[in-house]
């Protein structure tokens, strides 16, 4: 007699068996198409008709291209790279995200592997890794690669860099305009009153960081108003960076009513700050991050910031390196808007009547 777990082996033997024996000819048959017509639809390069009836036969026989197979006979992998900086980092993560879907809707596979932010001899070893795993091409997100690097490595394979601003023959960049939404965010505070601005900085050397500080630069130039460079602090992005750039504000004694954070997550470190030492935001201060990154509507209060599309632009590098691969996408679903938005809502609020007091807040 045989045993049920024997029985249940025979079972999803016999199941595998039956799904690998299905072939292309079989889902031509039953779809009432030529193995050709398959073919094509296949590899997107005809809409026919038939494809409703090619899905349902696909589906019905649990029909699996070989992709391997398929990879020796035409040189293609239907593998894309992609370089992130920290799976950690919402940022990045939600980008990447985009890219996942984008590729595994045109029947593309991610394989993704991070940068850790190491040194710009590290990232280029790290794509060089990829390119050995036989991929089609590679979507990189932020980092620290030059634009002469990139420019150097696309050469080798087709390259997309989401968070840039660098063109060749084979690399595109996608970036929306950061100093602009710098600007945004500084307007949107001085517009509420605020004439004691601070900003904490991202990592001097990166280009979003610079951009969104010469756009709160901007924001005071055009409203008449002066910059003291001592409420410029920089941080690195991060929470902890956000935190240390916070407490070295308040215990400088420096008046100030409002914070321009350059990203979020650096919000979130000052926000802790202010919440430890008793500060109300926004009742004694207001604060205005970058990104809009989902948790920030969720904060309390939620926290005033200007989004930038993530998650369309994954989808949008994805689908620009496809087109640099040459890969015909059919019936292309619309992406969704690549402008920056201001979400105002409960971390800014006009300064202090008595600004004055506002002014010696760290001093107390």
């Amino acid at each position: 007699m045989t045993s049920p777990t024997k029985g249940r082996h025979g079972a999803l033997a016999n199941r595998g068996a039956s799904e690998q024996s299905s072939t292309l000819q079989d889902v031509a048959r039953l779809a009432g198409v030529s193995a050709s017509t398959v073919s094509r639809i296949l590899n997107g390069q005809v809409d026919s008709p038939r494809r409703e009836a090619v899905d349902a036969a696909i589906k019905k026989l649990r029909f699996k291209p070989n992709l391997v197979a398929k990879s020796l006979r035409s040189g293609v992998s239907m593998a894309i790279g992609v370089l992130t900086q920290d799976f950690d980092n919402p940022y990045t993560s939600r980008a990447a995200k985009g890219v996942e879907d984008e590729l595994m809707s045109g029947g593309y596979t991610p394989i993704v592997i991070s940068g850790h932010w190491n040194r710009t001899g590290d990232e280029t070893e790290r794509v060089r890794v990829l390119m050995s795993r036989k991929i089609d091409g590679i979507v990189v997100i932020g980092g620290r690669l030059s634009n002469e690097q990139l420019l150097d490595l696309s050469e080798l394979q087709p390259i997309v860099a989401i968070g840039r601003d660098c063109h060749g023959p084979r690399l595109r960049s996608l970036d929306v305009d950061q100093r602009q939404g710098g600007y945004m965010a500084t307007r949107h505070l001085i517009e509420l009153g605020h004439r004691r601005i601070a900003h904490i900085a991202g990592i001097e050397y990166q280009p979003d960081a610079i951009a969104r500080m010469q756009g709160y630069m901007d924001a005071h130039r055009d409203a008449g108003l002066s910059v003291d460079q001592r409420l410029i602090v920089h941080g690195d992005f991060s929470e902890p960076g956000g935190v240390r750039a916070m407490q070295a504000l308040l215990d400088s004694g420096i008046g100030l009513t409002a914070v321009f954070a350059a990203n979020d997550q650096s919000l979130n470190g000052a926000r802790l700050v202010l919440f430890n030492r008793g500060i109300e935001v926004p009742g004694q201060i207001s604060l205005v991050g970058f990104d809009g990154l989902p948790a920030s509507e969720y904060s309390v209060p939620p926290t005033t910031t200007v989004r930038q599309p993530i998650y369309e632009m994954g989808c949008t590098a994805a689908r620009e390196l496809l087109r640099l691969l040459g890969v015909n996408q059919l019936n292309e679903a619309p992406i969704g808007s690549l402008d920056l938005q201001l979400m105002v809502r409960g971390t800014t609020a006009p300064p202090p009547e008595d600004t004055a007091q506002s002014e010696t807040l760290t001093q107390s």
